[in-house]
């Protein structure tokens, strides 16, 4: 309880000039921080170079709360590949293995089915409304690399919500109430 007087009374010592120097400090973090995600999103060609698997559907070599690490090249997609990829109507990505790749033979252009390795049946039902293959503007990588558990972060964050707002709360004191 000694720690909470101590910090009320830190609080009520800063001068504006510390509050102006941490307020600067704190903005540079999260201007930095926004920088590097761009800097990953040009560097990898994928429109969320780090994505969370959500589910259980890509078990056993996948499992909830690991952390994917995407690229997107111009390379064709292959049967096998595990790919991150939007469907219409739907706001979280998706984490699944190509299994089958249609070419139209009139455009060039290659479609892609596919599925959860956990999954009994492919993802048609997943899809759109009547839409049969993922085109290449649904995919937003292809999976190179992961972290296992790591991920388990931001889905406790997402689930439960005043955790989030207790540790964004508690490091914002901690900045504020920093002397450096």
């Amino acid at each position: 309880m000694d720690w909470i007087g101590e910090t009320v009374d830190s609080i009520k010592s800063l001068q504006i000039r510390q509050v102006l120097t941490q307020a600067v400090s704190l903005g540079m973090i999260v201007t930095s921080a926004l920088i590097i995600w761009k800097a990953l999103m040009c560097v990898t060609g994928s429109e969320s170079p780090v994505v969370v698997v959500l589910s259980g559907s890509m078990e056993p070599g996948f499992k909830r709360g690991d952390i994917l690490f995407l690229h997107m090249s111009k390379d064709p997609i292959r049967a096998g590949e595990i790919v991150v990829f939007n469907v219409d109507g739907r706001e979280i990505p998706i984490v699944h293995r190509v299994i089958k790749v249609h070419e139209q033979q009139d455009t060039g252009e290659v479609d892609v089915l596919t599925k959860g390795d956990n999954n009994y049946g492919d993802d048609r039902l997943l899809y759109a409304h009547g839409q049969l293959w993922l085109q290449r503007h649904h995919i937003m990588g292809r999976a190179v690399g992961f972290l296992p558990y790591v991920g388990w972060v931001t889905i406790i964050m997402t689930e439960k919500p005043i955790i989030k707002y207790i540790l964004i709360g508690a490091l914002g004191l901690l900045v504020i109430t920093s002397k450096d």
